[in-house]
């Protein structure tokens, strides 16, 4: 049996449930506001390459190394992707990855309750030891939103990967520790109480 297994989480600003291809409109439609596939620093599909994206992690799904979900909006809309991958059920460790949104839904306490949703069900569910986060050293608006959840930088991954631009790509890595899960739960929570 695969570990983990597809769930639907559903959160107070979002809800995550297993990617499908029924879900590619309005992911297409999400990558094309704000231009978001273009930016050096991440990976965002294309609008019209977004089926195809949705192929590649149901495959690694299939594979045993990713759990991919689509990002919905309370009216149910889909806004954005997340997954757990470079899963390890051996060690019970899993990555939080390959995450983007709408712009119009950054800065608001959809990504503050994608993530409560996910650790939670890492840690309380899953029982992981840890999780980690990765992304590229340049990315600044990503660290920074992982350094809010509390996780704390592991090391930097130097020349990690090559982009598909071919430009090497140095890789922060963060981590979050089952022990640490209560008071990073403790801070999410206040953070999504005072959201609106």
């Amino acid at each position: 049996m695969s570990w983990p297994l597809p769930v639907t989480l559903t959160g107070s600003h979002a809800t995550l449930c297993p990617l499908a291809h029924t879900h590619a409109a309005e992911l297409a439609e999400a990558a094309a506001e704000g231009d978001l596939w273009k930016a050096w620093y991440t990976s965002i599909p294309e609008p019209g390459k977004v089926d195809d994206e949705i192929t590649r992690r149901l495959a690694l799904q299939e594979a045993g190394s990713m759990l991919p979900f689509a990002v919905l909006t309370p009216d149910g809309t889909a806004v954005g992707m997340t997954t757990y991958m470079n899963i390890d059920a051996v060690h019970k460790r899993v990555e939080i990855g390959s995450t983007w949104y709408r712009k119009s839904v950054q800065r608001t306490g959809l990504n503050s309750d994608c993530k409560r949703m996910l650790l939670a069900h890492a840690f309380e569910d899953l029982d992981c030891i840890a999780v980690e986060f990765r992304t590229h050293f340049m990315n600044r608006q990503s660290r920074a939103a992982i350094e809010r959840l509390g996780a704390k930088l592991d090391g930097v991954l130097r020349s990690h990967q090559r982009a598909s631009d071919g430009s090497l790509r140095d890789t922060a890595v963060y981590s979050i520790l089952a022990h640490e899960w209560p008071a990073v739960r403790t801070g999410l929570d206040y953070k999504l109480s005072q959201q609106p």
